[in-house]
This record gives structure tokens, C-alpha cells and sequence, in this order.
């Protein structure tokens, strides 16, 4: 008796403990990643989506926001596809996360390939991008009213202007330009904004239309000149870059360029992950953004601070991609289908 007594006491205890474990694990049991964090860059190296990835990994290691490690994987091929297939196709793997931008909706516009937003489990919206023109410093064009006024005068298709990709980002810009010139430009896609502003230093091209930092570089060494914002105001940073800050260059539209162009900067996990994993990202890019580095960064690379999650990133995700099937049609890019 006494040894039945025992027995049901401590498979009384052991119930107790299981019953109280299972209580108390919904307050400590919020998902964290398992294993090292892979960003998927759909760019090439050296590029603006590739600099800023890099800059969120080492905040994310200096502070120790997350207790595995982040890898920085560029998969830049077939125009950023290569990458978001990649991320499409690891159905229900937290511990992949796409470096989006306007990919997101070129890419099914212009190719009819299952990779837009919607096949994506949406985390976060860091920030907003622009585009600048930008000449070789040695190039006769001091404004971009004299660049325009070069570009009506030459012959078809001798202004040569690189970017990344083909019916991208930089592309639907250049098609947009040349209407309002009334002039041909002929388009050189490189595989990322890093490669199109060594081409312009070297004076392989006339122009490109790269991002702020993917040509900061080559401007600060004298190497490179901007010469109009593609957005509706002035970028607002007044800090000086060389002789002049980021707020000094006019917009194209004042130039009688009446071209603007701005470029979400976001994250994707894979489909078929959880909602509690996509909130786990979306708080570390919350904290992410609240450091000064990143203040400092997006300063220095004149990017427009702008975080969003939930409902807000959804809606602005459905007018941007409204926005982009009107800007691709009109370019000619939207596949038929």
C-alpha cells in the first residue's frame, strides 16, 4: 500500500509539473531562429542592395540582436530571378529572408514568373530609394538641362546609360527619360549598380541612373557628378558630401526631366511561413533601424527612412505594384499573357 502511495504521489508530481510547463510556455515560447540566417541578395555584389544588407548584418552582430548568425548570399542572375526563386522555393524555411526591392514586381510583370509580393510572406519595409542621373565628372555636362539638351541634339542611340538589369528599375527610368527627350538612348544592363559605376568612372558610358550609394563612392573621389534626383522633392539630407550635400542636387523635374522614380527597400521570408516568424524579423528590423548606424547610413546614402509591417506594408505593396503595371506597360516590358 505504502509503496502504491508513493507511486501515485510522484506520477502526481511529474503530471504537475508537465501541466505547469505546458501553462507557462506561451510567456517564453515567441519563435527565434534555430540556425544561421541567410539574406538572399537578387543583385550583384558592390550594389545598393548588397551594401545595405551588409550594413544590417553588422549592426544586427555588433549589438547582438540575434543570437544566430546572419550570411549574405548575392544571387543576382537572370535579373534578380535566380535569388527570388531561390527564396519562392523554401516553402516554410524561417531562416531565409529575400533583400527585396522593385524586383518584386518587375519580375512578374515583365516575365509572368510567380514571384511577386503575393508569393511571399511580407516582413518589413526599411526604407525608400531614388535613382540620380549621373555623369563622368570630366563630361561636359555641368546640369542636367545641358545633358538634355546634348541627348536632343546627338545622334539616335549615341548616349549610351548603364544600369542593372533589363526591364528593371533602372531600364523603366531610361525609357521614361527617353520620351520626354524625344531621343533614343541606348541601354547597357550590367549585373549590378556597383559595375555600372565603375563603367561610368571609366568612361565606358555616358550616364547612369544609378542609386545614391552605388555611385557615392566615385563622387566623393571626383570620379563622378550627380546632376538630378528622380523624385517629386529634393533628397533631405543637408550634411555635405563633396562641395555640396545630397539636399543641393535639383530634382530632374525641375530640370525639364519629368521623370520620378522611387524604390522600395524590403524583406520576404519564403511562403508558408508563420505569422509568429515573420513578426521575429519584423522587431529585429525595428531595432535595426533605431540605431545610429543605420541613421548614419541612410544619411550617407541619402536613403529615405520609412518602416512599415502588417496592413501598412500590405497596402503600400498593392499600390506599388499598381503603379509598376502602369509605368511597364507603358515602356513596352509587360508580358503578355
Amino acid at each position: 500500500m505504502k509503496q502504491t502511495r508513493t507511486l501515485s504521489f510522484s506520477m502526481l508530481l511529474i503530471a504537475a509539473v508537465v501541466l505547469f510547463g505546458a501553462m507557462a510556455a506561451p510567456a517564453g515560447a515567441a519563435w527565434e531562429p534555430t540556425k544561421p540566417v541567410e539574406f538572399i541578395v537578387p543583385a550583384g555584389a558592390g550594389g545598393a542592395s548588397d551594401q545595405m544588407a551588409r550594413t544590417i548584418q553588422g549592426i544586427i552582430m555588433k549589438y547582438k540582436l540575434m543570437k544566430q548568425p546572419v550570411m549574405i548570399f548575392n544571387k543576382g542572375g537572370a535579373s534578380g530571378a535566380e535569388g527570388a526563386m531561390e527564396v519562392r522555393e523554401a516553402k516554410a524555411d524561417p531562416h531565409k529572408l529575400l533583400v527585396a526591392f522593385s524586383l518584386i514586381y518587375t519580375l512578374p510583370i515583365a516575365q509572368n514568373l510567380p514571384l511577386g509580393w503575393e508569393n511571399f510572406n511580407p516582413v518589413a519595409m526599411i526604407a525608400k530609394d531614388d535613382f540620380l542621373l549621373w555623369v563622368n565628372s570630366d563630361s561636359p555636362y555641368k546640369t542636367a538641362k545641358d545633358y538634355l539638351a546634348a541627348l536632343k541634339a546627338a545622334p539616335e542611340g549615341s548616349f549610351k546609360m548603364g544600369g542593372t538589369g533589363s526591364k528593371r528599375e533602372d531600364q523603366i527610368i531610361t525609357v521614361a527619360f527617353e520620351k520626354v527627350a524625344g531621343k533614343k538612348i541606348t541601354y547597357i544592363p550590367y549585373k549590378s549598380g556597383g559595375e555600372a559605376s565603375t563603367q561610368l568612372a571609366g568612361n565606358h558610358i555616358v550616364s547612369n541612373v544609378n542609386n545614391p550609394s552605388e555611385n557615392v563612392a566615385q563622387w566623393r573621389a571626383g570620379k563622378a557628378r550627380p546632376l538630378c534626383v528622380f523624385s517629386e522633392a529634393p533628397i533631405d539630407y543637408k550634411k555635405k558630401v563633396t562641395d555640396i550635400a545630397w539636399s543641393d542636387i535639383p530634382t530632374c523635374k525641375s530640370q525639364g526631366i519629368d521623370v520620378h522614380y522611387q524604390m522600395l527597400r524590403a524583406f520576404f521570408l519564403p511562403p508558408e511561413t508563420t505569422k509568429e516568424q515573420s513578426l521575429f524579423y519584423a522587431n529585429l528590423l525595428k531595432e535595426v533601424v533605431s540605431k545610429q548606424e543605420w541613421k548614419d547610413y541612410t544619411e550617407n546614402m541619402a536613403l529615405t527612412r520609412h518602416y512599415a509591417t502588417g496592413d501598412e506594408f500590405v497596402d503600400f505593396l498593392k499600390k506599388d505594384m499598381a503603379k509598376h503595371v502602369e509605368l511597364m506597360t507603358e515602356a513596352g516590358f509587360a508580358a503578355k499573357k
